[in-house]
């Protein structure tokens, strides 16, 4: 491979956001050696883990690691309950180095919200075209939770789904 993803820490009541803030770049620091040696990129995902919440903290946050192999592994729908992913995209443009996609209904707001490709309120046209104007032409990974009965059916519908995104 050339890219692995991560998730740089979590912040919680027992964990405060300094902490893992100072944590987590002390290790992706002495990974990004590494990542440098393998000629890997390390792609720091936006997870729900109440940390990294803006476009502009996570390029300052990968600015101050400061290794070229250090990217940004982008989650669009995980972005969606606070924020619009073709935002980040824009921020983050020549950081991205895959991305995830799936869809977010944020009526429902909680991790039961997360959906297939055109289910949620994700902008996919304008996801599209902010990573176009990116110059992204990176993998667009489906993260898609199986249907409960014929779960196959996903690999179907999901390239079907993606066919359309990528005609966009």
């Amino acid at each position: 491979t050339d890219a692995i993803l991560v998730v740089p820490g979590v912040v919680n009541e027992d964990v405060s956001y300094s902490k893992a803030y100072k944590r987590s770049q002390g290790a992706l620091k002495a990974l990004a050696k590494k990542a440098e040696e393998a000629k890997v990129y390390i792609g720091i995902e936006n997870v729900w883990n109440k940390f990294l919440l803006s476009p502009l903290e996570m390029r300052k946050f990968m600015d101050e690691i400061g290794s070229p192999y250090v990217r940004f592994y982008f989650d669009v729908g995980n972005v969606l309950a606070f924020s619009y992913p073709e935002h980040w995209i824009e921020v983050l443009a020549d950081y991205i180095v895959r991305v995830h996609i799936k869809d977010f209904d944020t009526s429902i707001g909680n991790i039961r919200g997360f959906k297939n490709l055109f289910e949620g309120n994700v902008n996919w046209p304008a996801v599209i075209s902010a990573l176009r104007k990116a110059n992204y032409e990176g993998y667009l990974t489906a993260e898609l939770s199986p249907y409960k009965t014929h779960p196959e059916m996903l690999a179907y519908d999901a390239s079907k789904r993606l066919d359309i995104l990528n005609g966009m």
